[in-house]
């Protein structure tokens, strides 16, 4: 793989995520945000882009950016978008706060070739040790919020993923755990603070 985008390096599933669009593609975000990565995208890997996001001024922020955005709720599904139209449908550490991730996931592979998933491990040893030894909700890099602002309804981990993507017969290309800006090999449901997944059918 190549480096990591240095624009990207704020948030290291977007520098993953970077990698892994392939040139030319047709690229839907979906929670896009402000538009950050598909602005990248667009300037450096010529993508065809569009994003979804819920918040009417994240929208605005993310036209100005020159992003074709819209505001819709992904709890609604994807009903609008046709089968087969985007190579890349993604989902950046926006699948914890979805009422029913597994439509959604299904969704993603109906109108895109390829899905691309991050969230962040709720299964990382920090999280562990907070909820061992102080009986607390935890607040760490990935869990910033506390437990009565937090937009997360589902806490999920690597391994609950990966039962997940085998119960669905999805079929995972690739995965990369990280904690900051390094990779995690070894015991990826135990270090990693955040995990990305490439999905197809």
């Amino acid at each position: 793989m190549t480096t990591t985008p240095a624009a990207l390096a704020d948030r290291s599933d977007f520098a993953v995520i970077g990698r892994l669009v392939a040139p030319g593609s047709r690229v839907l975000d979906l929670g896009c945000g402000e538009g950050e990565l598909l602005a990248w995208l667009k300037q450096h890997k010529n993508v065809t882009a569009r994003g979804v996001e819920i918040s009417p001024t994240q929208v605005r922020h993310a036209i100005a950016r020159g992003v074709s955005a819209f505001q819709g709720d992904l709890n609604e599904g994807l009903a609008d978008f046709p089968d087969g139209v985007f190579d890349y449908v993604i989902l950046s550490q926006t699948l914890q706060e979805i009422r029913d991730p597994v439509r959604v996931i299904h969704d993603m592979l109906r109108v895109g070739k390829h899905a691309i998933v991050s969230f962040p491990n709720f299964g990382h040893w920090h999280v562990r040790r907070t909820m061992l030894f102080r009986g607390r909700s935890p607040r760490t890099r990935a869990f910033p919020y506390e437990w009565y602002e937090t937009p997360n309804i589902h806490f999920l981990s690597v391994s609950d993923f990966e039962t997940l993507a085998a119960q669905e017969k999805f079929v995972v290309e690739h995965r990369e755990f990280l904690t900051g800006q390094r990779r995690i090999g070894l015991l990826p449901n135990l270090r990693a603070e955040v995990a990305v997944f490439l999905l197809t059918r």
